[in-house]
């Protein structure tokens, strides 16, 4: 039985290798220091919302992490689930799928009527997962990133 709930700031220091192995995911350097400096700060602004996934033995094995913003179009607001992950060796276990229904439904509690969120091209599984539970592809729109 995997337990989701929001973190807390004493939570930090559990969550912060959760952090630092999903950015070696995605080709960073480890920073371990950088990911605990990187929640406290999101918890002192309080611009995100962040649901950790704890297996039965009360250990962190995943997480998801939205972020707030401001949709013009519909004259509210919108969150990006930026963040999911899980630990590899707690995979295939539907904690990926529990942290997004809990996304969900957070965002339900608090008014919001659309998740976004982006993955890799080649990243099939994810994909697969993500329209399972009901999430649809925007092909309307391509994303531009600029590096300053």
């Amino acid at each position: 039985m995997t337990d989701i709930r929001i973190a807390t700031p004493e939570e930090i220091d559990a969550i912060a290798p959760l952090v630092d192995g999903y950015r070696q995911f995605y080709r960073q350097p480890s920073d371990l220091e950088g990911a605990r400096a990187f929640l406290g700060e999101r918890d002192r602004r309080g611009d995100a919302h962040l649901l950790v996934a704890y297996d039965t033995g009360d250990t962190a094995v995943g997480f998801a992490q939205l972020f707030p913003i401001p949709s013009t179009t519909t004259l509210g607001s919108r969150w990006i689930l930026n963040d999911l992950f899980v630990v590899p060796e707690a995979r295939c276990r539907g904690i990926g799928s529990a942290l997004l229904q809990a996304a969900r439904e957070l965002a339900s509690e608090h008014g919001i009527a659309q998740l976004m969120l982006r993955t890799q091209v080649e990243n099939a599984a994810a994909q697969s997962r993500y329209r399972a539970l009901g999430w649809q592809r925007d092909d309307a729109f391509h994303t531009f990133l600029l590096t300053v």
